[in-house]
């Protein structure tokens, strides 16, 4: 199943040739990058870590305090199918299944651009500590309403 409901933000992402396994499909390992580079360009740069030149699709790791470090807490991925290496970008769907208490968990499907069919599933829960504080940091719920409008449904049930 390809989403079709528009959740979420749609974001392209370059393959690398050196992704590729022996088999000519992308390595498990690089779909994990994959799914890091396409969280970075829908939610921004974490706070503190690097230069935001690129505005983000989803306005959220901006409104984090100063010094909050967005931690992954877990990864969850279905492989569909092989993604193939090619030499054009991989299209990620990158949407909200919840954000609540400490916890944001993100939807992803990857979609092979000539096929048009999806290769990829997956969830990644985040969660956002203060180091200064020794604390995790709650989602309030000014945040919340910045993310409602990219919510859609989890990947697993």
């Amino acid at each position: 199943m390809t989403r079709t409901d528009g959740a979420g933000v749609l974001c392209r992402v370059p393959m690398r040739w050196g992704d590729m396994d022996p088999y000519g499909h992308v390595n498990n390992v690089e779909v994990v990058r994959l799914l890091e580079e396409a969280r970075i360009a829908a939610l921004g740069v974490p706070v503190g870590t690097g230069d935001q030149v690129e505005p983000p699709l989803i306005p959220f790791f901006s409104e984090l305090p100063e010094g909050t470090q967005a931690l992954i807490s877990e990864h969850r991925i279905k492989y569909l199918r092989a993604l193939e290496y090619r030499n054009t970008p991989v299209e990620v769907r990158v949407w909200v299944v919840a954000a609540r208490g400490g916890a944001l968990v993100l939807g992803f499907e990857i979609t092979d651009v000539v096929t048009r069919r999806a290769c990829v599933r997956a969830e990644t829960s985040l969660a956002f500590f203060v180091p200064a504080t020794g604390t995790v940091l709650r989602i309030s719920p000014e945040q919340q309403a910045v993310l409602a409008p990219y919510a859609g449904d989890p990947v697993f049930r």
